[in-house]
């Protein structure tokens, strides 16, 4: 899943105006080569890195599989959920704001994420410690078939898919293996990330008083993790535990701006939990608040 991680940072910066306005009824082609330019450069650097940086001291295999569902109690699979919903989010609406019909926007930006990040699966599968895994497979199918879905329901996207991040008190316990800095354990410290289902308010009361920006979430996080799969050595007496939040979330989206630059940067930032108060529940700790969690 860090690879998918990378790949997710590459394509942060792509960002469409997509809700607050309406579609053109035409198709203007400069729209649609400029996006495709565009997606393809940031995904081709991600690939590039992966290929040469993350596999290069990774003996070549036969193709194999590696059931890693149990690992990092799911963390990765959200990762890879989150992933997919991006850029699936990105390849549709990219569309749809260049003129292209919602059928046809549906049927090739909607599955984008799916093929975009089936060739890291392939990747993986071809190399020594890797292996392909047919939980990143669903986990990928899921991001997009949450944004198609949600397009075919709603023609919009009522919930979206977000992540925070802060790292882990785990990570200064193990830095060598968790990251032994703010941008390593970005990477490497699953305890440090949380993954969010974040939507509307005013959708789901119907309250048309309540701003569209305006949203509540429910997230879930993974603690005590020193290793995939089980803690051992001096972390065996750690215990691996999930835990769930309710918090309220902006959609960034959804906020009116005139000024393009402001647009893109809140499109982009569209993955992003905003660091707000939540309340916390765990199987040893019970219900917990917290004044501000991110």
């Amino acid at each position: 899943m860090k690879k998918i991680i990378v790949l997710l940072v590459f394509l942060f910066p792509i960002g469409v105006k997509c809700q607050i306005q309406q579609f053109p009824d035409s198709i203007n082609w400069k729209k649609v080569n400029t996006l495709i330019a565009v997606e393809s450069a940031f995904y081709v650097g991600g690939l590039s890195y992966l290929q040469y940086i993350w596999y290069s001291d990774k003996e070549r295999v036969n193709f194999h599989y590696y059931n890693d569902n149990k690992g990092w109690l799911q963390m990765d699979k959200y990762g890879h959920a989150l992933t997919a919903y991006k850029e699936s989010f990105t390849g549709y609406y990219g569309l749809r704001r260049a003129g292209v019909k919602k059928k046809k926007a549906l049927i090739y930006g909607g599955p984008l994420g799916f093929f975009l990040q089936a060739p890291i699966e392939v990747f993986d599968g071809l190399y020594e410690g890797w292996g392909f895994s047919w939980g990143d497979i669903i986990a990928n199918t899921a991001g997009s078939a949450l944004l198609i879905g949600q397009e075919l329901a709603y023609n919009d996207q009522v919930v979206k898919l977000k992540m925070s991040y802060q790292r882990s008190k785990m990570a200064g316990l193990k830095p060598w293996y968790l990251g032994e800095n703010q941008l390593q354990s970005f990477f490497y410290d699953y305890n440090g990330h949380t993954y969010w289902l974040s939507a509307n308010l005013n959708k789901i009361i119907n309250n048309d008083k309540i701003p569209d920006w305006v949203n509540i979430s429910v997230g879930c996080s993974g603690e005590n993790m020193f290793s995939d799969f089980e803690n051992i050595g001096n972390f065996a007496s750690y215990q691996r535990y999930r835990q769930y939040y309710f918090s309220l979330d902006v959609d960034w989206t959804k906020i009116r701006t005139k000024y393009k630059l402001v647009r893109m940067a809140l499109d982009a930032m569209m993955v992003v939990k905003i660091p707000f108060p939540a309340l916390e529940y765990s199987v040893p700790n019970g219900l917990k608040f917290k004044p501000l969690y991110f």
